[in-house]
């Protein structure tokens, strides 16, 4: 089933809006039985007119421009508690094979929405921050080159920073397997691919398989 909050501050307006019509129709009620009714007819209107326009056709995928040269290929790899472990390490090496290839690692800070807007973020940074050093001592172990950065809390904008100033060629995001991933439950790959014009990699790492192993 497609997910209709992409992000957290989505539920969140979703919220408000909802406890905002609920209000208008209680003070038109009160007001007139009547008024109240073309209220509610009106706000239902809207609302499934907003629905049947977000149905429709989607805007176009954002252009990404290549940068250097036609053998070079840069590759953006989202990950936080995923990061470091086999499978994203054997994603990455695979592509460091193939051709000259830059790659930007980005950990998005890993916090819930109540610290994120009570801008508690410190720690959940200083985490990222760790596995991001852990991950890159690792891929320097084995003779990749990557550089990384800790990202914005709402990993949709941690990547769009990172397109913005890197403009890879490909995206790889690594995940927790389906129902225990908030990433997979926001839809964040989903997302991803709709947005820009290059491939996206989906590698989901088992965390729990690996323990018990």
């Amino acid at each position: 089933m497609e997910n209709p909050f992409r992000s957290e501050a989505a539920a969140f307006r979703f919220l408000l809006i909802t406890i905002g019509a609920f209000a208008l129709i209680v003070v038109a009620s009160l007001i007139s039985t009547i008024l109240g009714v073309i209220v509610w007819l009106g706000l239902s209107a809207a609302a499934v007119g907003v629905y049947l326009r977000q149905r429709g056709p989607g805007p176009k995928p954002q252009h990404i421009e290549h940068v250097g040269g036609p053998e070079e290929r840069r590759v953006l790899v989202v990950a936080n508690e995923t990061i470091g472990h086999d499978e994203l390490l054997g994603a990455i090496s695979t592509r460091a094979l193939s051709v000259k290839t830059s790659f930007l690692v980005v950990c998005p800070a890993l916090t819930t929405g109540l610290k994120a807007w009570a801008s508690d973020e410190d720690p959940a940074r200083a985490a990222a921050q760790q596995r991001l050093d852990e991950m890159l001592a690792r891929l320097a172990s084995v003779g990749i080159d990557a550089r990384g950065e800790v990202g914005d809390t709402d990993p949709l904008v941690a990547i769009e920073d990172a397109v913005r100033t890197f403009h890879p060629d490909e995206i790889v995001i690594a995940t927790h397997p389906a129902g225990n991933s908030s990433w997979h439950e926001r839809g964040v790959v989903d997302s991803v691919r709709v947005r820009y014009d290059v491939p996206v990699e989906h590698v989901v790492v088992d965390l729990e398989a690996e323990a018990g192993s």
